[in-house]
């Protein structure tokens, strides 16, 4: 829906507000203005996009409307005047500023496309209204601005970087009205630097467009330009190159990205790093440290990152397009070895003992019934041998049937296959499982490490993930949270990640927790070190992540870098980069938890069976004791 926004009071109250407003031009003057705005306008603005008239009170509504009468939009027109003479934010005229700023950004917002058109001769009023605009999003870069003005060059150079980030043209009028010509700043020079003339008008020629007025300024810079970036390590994407001087670099995916869009964009770059090591994240007084906080205070013009995106930082930069999406894995060490001495119940998983005992059980019922059915019942003793001749099979002992029970040897012969079977399994098992080491890898999921006191964790100081981790007010999160303020949390830089892992997780009961693909950096780091693989990853994947780069807020940049981004991850290449990047990426990445060996049983494989014979020892003098007890009582 378009709201039309038509400010006609201008034009009904004309005849009578001609004395009232103010006039830097004689009424004949001003009439002389109409053609060069006419021409200007039709030709360079979208004529099917709404206008919008932003005047501090130096043009007179006969002027206004006459202007609005030959440019009329199909859109609609919105006519916005504030007068004073300072416009200062604490001042009356800096506050109606504000005011007219916001109510023009919601029709801005509401229409199909917009022009503004700003006419004053007062450097105050264009200085504010330049920097008013900018700070409340009333030209995004869709929206042109055309400054009309009869201000020399020079009186004009606080609006120079308005107008090199905005889609904007100055409109220069002569002092007699008969010539003018037409101005755009191009973005990232000095500010001494030369308007670029790109039209020019006169009453006898007309318009003279000499180059397009309102270029796309930041597709490329044709005469270039030289950005300051953010960086810090950050495994695989970037890793810093010391040298010997003050100089530094990085290498990388993201120095590999950055390179390809300084050249397609004809730009330089150096680099910076900040100076307390930290990606950013929002301080308790509101401000930001790290890269994010240089980026939002505008220190540098970019961040490399890549940066994990989240409202908190949105609020202050803006992010390019998805280049990656990573998800947060937990890194331990490895346990040593361990035998297992409970190794001989492993041959069988715990359903196979409940079955057989179930299986058992099924048999010596059966004999039972079919012996109560045959009506041949064994005497005495006779009756409880033939009951445990069924468990006598079990443990490979001998059993007798008595003569004349056919039923019971068909019986008893099909228990035998299957305990031959299980017994013949059982022990070729067995025999290769004693020579199995156990290598503990305790720690699968967040709720494993919150579950073991004992267990502390590393993060990333002032990252995306510990901001959740610190933002969340329920879950296993935060737990985690709590974890930390009772101290069972590390903060580290990315730059100490390999000191982490030798002083602390190697030893364990320490956990590293960071991004899949720098776990299969530290891991492939390691190996190529020591030729072993000490550490493991969790199961579990948590916290996924998109990362970009960050730019200023706002700053048409930023959209400029979005289209080569797209280009460049839809092609594979960054993905291919970091593969490329990462050595010995995948001989760790699922290491056995399991391995075998080859040596002499001791009595650290075998205690199991000797404390399990030794337990029925007991339990059977128990048994023995019981029973003499029952004895003597009945006697």
């Amino acid at each position: 829906m378009v709201i039309h926004l038509t400010l006609f009071l201008y034009m009904v109250l004309a005849s009578l507000c001609d004395g009232l407003l103010p006039a830097s031009l004689p009424r004949s003057g001003e009439e002389k203005m109409l053609p060069v705005l006419h021409e200007v306008v039709g030709t360079v603005l979208d004529a099917q996009c709404s206008i919008f008239i932003v005047t501090n009170g130096n043009t007179t509504a006969t002027t206004i409307s006459k202007f609005l009468r030959r440019n009329a939009s199909p859109r609609g027109v919105g006519v916005f005047e504030v007068p004073g003479s300072d416009y200062s934010p604490r001042t009356t005229g800096g506050k109606e500023l504000q005011e007219v700023i916001q109510t023009a950004r919601k029709l801005r917002e509401s229409s199909w496309c917009v022009n503004v058109v700003v006419l004053s001769d007062d450097p105050a009023f264009l200085a504010s209204f330049a920097e008013s605009s900018l700070r409340g999003r009333l030209l995004v870069w869709a929206t042109r601005l055309l400054v009309v003005t009869r201000l020399p060059l020079q009186e004009l150079r606080q609006l120079y970087q308005a107008l090199s980030l905005t889609n904007s043209a100055l409109l220069v009028l002569g002092q007699d009205l008969l010539f003018a010509s037409v101005y755009v700043q191009l973005p990232y020079r000095p500010s001494s630097g030369q308007l670029q003339k790109v039209a020019s008008w006169s009453s006898r020629g007309g318009l003279v467009l000499q180059q397009q007025v309102f270029p796309d300024k930041f597709s490329r810079f044709p005469e270039g330009a030289s950005l300051t970036v953010a960086a810090e390590e950050y495994i695989p994407h970037v890793e810093v190159v010391e040298s010997p001087g003050p100089p530094f670099s990085f290498i990388g995916p993201m120095a590999n990205l950055l390179d390809i869009l300084a050249k397609s964009m004809n730009f330089t770059y150096s680099f910076q790093r900040p100076p307390d090591g930290a990606w950013g994240g929002r301080l308790p007084d509101g401000s930001y440290n790290g890269m994010v906080g240089m980026v939002s205070r505008k220190e540098v013009d970019l961040g490399l990152g890549p940066f994990g995106m989240s409202t908190v930082r949105a609020a202050v930069v803006d992010f390019t397009k998805p280049i990656l999406i990573d998800y947060a894995r937990i890194l331990g060490g490895k346990g040593r070895a361990e035998i297992d001495p409970w190794g001989f119940l492993l041959p069988l998983t715990p359903e196979v003992w409940a079955g057989l005992a179930a299986l058992g059980l099924l048999v010596i019922l059966t004999v039972a019934l079919l012996s109560y059915l045959s009506g041949q019942r064994l005497p005495g003793r006779g009756s409880r041998n033939l009951y445990f001749a069924v468990v006598r099979t079990l443990l490979i002992q001998d059993a007798k049937v008595p003569k004349g029970r056919r039923w019971e040897r068909v019986l008893l012969a099909g228990w035998m296959i299957v305990t031959l079977v299980t017994v013949k399994s059982y022990a070729g098992n067995l025999m290769s499982l004693l020579a199995v080491r156990h290598i503990p890898q305790p720690y699968q999921s967040v709720r494993d490490v919150l579950d073991d006191a004992s267990c502390t964790m590393i993060w990333e100081a002032n990252t995306a993930y510990v901001q959740f981790v610190e933002s969340v007010s329920s879950g296993t999160f935060h737990e985690v949270s709590k974890a930390g303020e009772a101290g069972r949390i590390l903060y580290k830089k990315s730059t100490q990640y390999q000191d982490a892992i030798d002083s602390f997780v190697r030893s364990r009961p320490y956990v590293l927790i960071l991004e899949d693909l720098t776990h299969k950096v530290l891991m492939g780091q390691d190996f190529s070190n020591t030729g072993r693989c000490d550490f493991y990853t969790s199961r579990e994947l948590f916290l996924p992540f998109i990362f970009a780069m960050i730019g200023q807020k706002n700053h048409p940049l930023v959209p400029a870098l979005n289209k080569r981004i797209t280009a460049i991850t839809e092609a594979g290449l960054y993905t291919h980069w970091v593969e490329a990047t990462i050595p010995n990426s995948t001989t760790c990445a699922r290491p056995p938890s399991k391995i075998t060996v080859t040596s002499s049983l001791s009595l650290a494989n075998l205690w199991g069976m000797f404390a399990l014979l030794l337990g029925g020892q007991v339990l059977g003098m128990l048994m023995l004791a019981l029973e003499i007890s029952i004895h003597w009582l009945s006697c």
